[in-house]
């Protein structure tokens, strides 16, 4: 990868690189978690019966909270490996604004610094809302 932090501008098209690069290696993280922890699920649990799904019974904090997922991931849990996946494929977006938010800021373009501050005001604060305590 060329060095782009060693100039004095950035331009529009190193700012669309760094961008791409975020969101290539997050997807790309996210859908490797997500196998690994699909094939070891299967490999553990491909034989077992089918769930009795009459009755509905609700997730745990372990599988619901970011972290109980962290920490189940970090202990082996498969189910929270395949959560970490989906949490990180959910945070790749996110990473994205702020990857544009430092480019805006190095570029000096205030436009795009105050609308890209409001994308992620308005994301922030949609987490927040839906967070469990």
């Amino acid at each position: 990868m060329k060095q782009v932090f060693s100039k004095n501008y950035w331009s529009d098209k190193d700012i669309s690189l760094l961008v791409g690069q975020i969101l290539r290696t997050g997807v790309i993280l996210a859908s490797s978690v997500l196998v690994i922890g699909g094939i070891w699920y299967l490999i553990i649990h491909g034989q077992d019966t089918v769930p009795n799904y009459k009755d509905f019974v609700g997730e745990g904090k372990s599988n619901t909270t970011i972290s109980g997922i962290i920490v189940g991931a970090f202990s082996k849990n498969i189910p929270q490996i395949i959560q970490l996946g989906v949490l990180l494929l959910i945070c790749t977006p996110i990473v994205r604004v702020i990857g544009s938010l430092f480019g805006f800021v190095i570029e000096k373009d205030k436009l795009y610094i105050v609308i890209t501050l409001i994308v992620l005001t308005v994301i922030i604060g949609s987490i927040l809302s839906g967070v469990k305590g």
